[in-house]
């Protein structure tokens, strides 16, 4: 096969996932729960198809999610462009970027959630997983402290972060302890500048 026959299969290939993810992503964004066959009808091809490119409807329904989020992708730009090297200050607005987008997509996040959440069977036979996009952010956001603390602080920083700059603590503090949005975003943006303030100290009295 020559080289542009080559590239002109990748280029149908490329299509015809990039058509089966804005299908299952239509269907998501209307409030519903796609099958196979509403996929594949959606995006016009057959439910094999489906299949040849995503092998569970988790896979496709995870994909789909990620891009109704993909507005979010612009925190790199916020953050190469050579604005503040306060770590503080900046993981405040990047908790800042993600609580509104959260907030626009919490549905979304909550089936999301649904989706990736393993049990001790399903474990075992390899599930999906979400992507590390937001442990991206953080450490980028952290980026001018991580010569500062030691490779334990900064991991311990960016897991303490990642428990707060996502669905999960919004759903706990909206349902549990039934905050507005509002509260609630005092409460993760206090608590995000708080580890980072918690860490330097840290660093300072060793």
């Amino acid at each position: 096969m020559s080289t542009s026959a080559v590239h002109v299969r990748e280029a149908q290939r490329r299509r015809t996932r990039n058509a089966i993810v804005a299908a299952a992503a239509d269907l998501l964004s209307r409030g519903r729960t796609p099958s196979v066959v509403d996929v594949a009808r959606a995006a016009d091809v057959s439910r094999r198809t489906v299949y040849m490119y995503f092998p569970t409807l988790e896979r496709l329904l995870v994909d789909a999610t990620a891009g109704i989020l993909g507005r979010e992708d612009g925190v790199e730009r916020i953050f190469n462009d050579g604005r503040s090297r306060n770590a503080t200050e900046r993981i405040d607005a990047l908790s800042r970027i993600l609580l509104k987008a959260d907030d626009d997509t919490l549905a979304l996040g909550r089936r999301l959630i649904a989706l990736t959440i393993e049990s001790p069977k399903r474990a075992s036979a390899g599930a999906t997983r979400r992507s590390r996009r937001r442990i991206a952010w953080i450490e980028l956001a952290l980026a001018p402290i991580r010569d500062r603390v030691t490779r334990e602080q900064f991991d311990r920083l960016v897991s303490g972060l990642a428990i707060l700059l996502g669905w999960e603590a919004m759903i706990v503090l909206r349902d549990v302890r039934g905050l507005t949005p509002l509260q609630e975003s005092r409460v993760i943006r206090w608590a995000a500048t708080a580890l980072v303030d918690a860490i330097l100290r840290e660093r300072r009295h060793r």
